[in-house]
């Protein structure tokens, strides 16, 4: 790793890809516990710190919860902090990932997104973020290992900045990407800390010679406010992730919006979907001229429904492709948002809901075209038979 040089085109997988950018990102505290398809992370950035090539403190935890609970002291002391996690390691910190956007802790963490148990299952599907999708995190998804190393420099960015002091969850499809060697563009070291900026002093913090108390008991006199913060500083993250992407595409060229939209404007259908499986869908959309559009939310939260409206606003039908289930619900996690924008909005589109590549299951070309062929069917009849349909097995 040593030999690697920065500024480069190097070959990495997604796993090796955010350890070195937080290598670059000059952390403090990094604290972790293994998990499948997480564990390379924590793997090869503890190989760094052996070889001296950081200077962080790297603590061995017992558990995931352990992992978020000393992430969060660190963080409440002035540290820069990492962690990363997946599935059921992210299932276990949940208590935890509250007090952390309680706490206004500006943690960064990868989420390597694995299936939840039961039963035990070690492949990619989303369960594990939608799990906690209200726990107060910023939440940025990607397409590939570029984009893994891209959103893992910004999310620093993101998180410290004095009108937002929120955690950041950047999520990467589990094996597709985290075990997906992929050429990439890395920056320098100075390139990156010059664009994350230095740490900030923390207005509250734990300061030996200035004791204060942190996590008190808060009844309903003040409860609710503090609530009300974290929705205002939720609401602040969206402008500052605008001001993060253009910094970053004046630095490096490579340009990101909240949402990516592939496809014609006039377009009849959108086909909404996260993660790496929109590389496969943006394929087999091309095939129908202008007439299918991919649209791609990177920002998941804070989500960008604006943005939405102006996307959606002459689309007559919009098919959401989730890769997680909320049983028991109408609709699943992505369509809830999708579906609540266009409610909001007063959109005139109809919208149909897919289920699909859950515990790893891959997602065909063939698929992929069904689910468009179904959406143009329903511009065309104006009927659509089931709400949620599931793909790739039997109904």
């Amino acid at each position: 790793m040593a030999a690697w040089a920065a500024g480069r085109v190097l070959a990495m997988n997604g796993n090796e890809v955010v350890a070195y950018a937080v290598k670059q990102c000059n952390v403090d505290v990094v604290a972790a516990y293994p998990i499948t398809p997480q564990t390379a992370i924590v793997e090869a950035f503890s190989t760094y710190v052996a070889d001296g090539l950081v200077d962080t403190r790297f603590i061995c935890v017992e558990s995931e919860h352990s992992a978020m609970s000393a992430c969060i002291g660190a963080s409440l002391m002035g540290a820069r902090v990492f962690t990363a996690t997946s599935s059921q390691g992210l299932a276990l910190m949940h208590e935890a990932l509250y007090a952390a956007s309680g706490f206004r802790c500006p943690i960064v963490m990868a989420v390597v997104n694995r299936a939840l148990s039961a039963p035990i299952n070690i492949h990619c599907d989303h369960s594990d973020m939608m799990g906690s999708r209200d726990c107060g995190w910023i939440q940025i998804f990607v397409e590939n290992v570029q984009e893994a190393y891209d959103f893992t420099i910004q999310a620093f960015r993101i998180a410290e900045n004095p009108d937002v002091l929120l955690p950041v969850a950047v999520n990467l499809d589990g094996f597709t990407i985290s075990h997906c060697v992929e050429n990439f563009v890395s920056l320098t070291d100075e390139e990156v800390l010059g664009f994350i900026q230095p740490k900030r002093t923390p207005t509250y913090w734990l300061n030996p010679d200035e004791p204060i108390t942190v996590g008190a008991l808060t009844l309903p006199d003040y409860y609710y406010e503090v609530k009300r913060q974290q929705v205002e500083a939720m609401g602040n993250a969206y402008k500052v992730f605008l001001d993060t992407v253009k910094a970053f595409a004046d630095l490096t060229g490579r340009r990101y919006n909240p949402i990516e939209v592939w496809g014609g404007d006039d377009a009849d259908v959108a086909i909404v979907l996260l993660g790496s499986t929109v590389g496969l869908v943006r394929s087999v959309a091309s095939k129908y001229g202008g007439r299918v559009k991919v649209v791609f939310p990177r920002l998941f939260r804070p989500f960008p429904s604006k943005d939405i409206e102006k996307i959606l606003e002459d689309v007559k039908v919009v098919a959401v492709m989730d890769r997680s289930i909320s049983f028991g619900d109408l609709l699943n996690p992505l369509a809830s948002s999708i579906a609540s924008t266009i409610l909001l909005e007063g959109l005139n589109v109809k919208l149909v809901n897919f289920v699909y590549g859950l515990g790893g299951r891959d997602l065909k070309a063939s698929e992929a075209e069904y689910i468009v062929e179904y959406a143009l069917k329903a511009c065309e009849t104006g009927i659509i038979d089931k709400p949620v349909r599931f793909v790739g097995v039997r109904e």
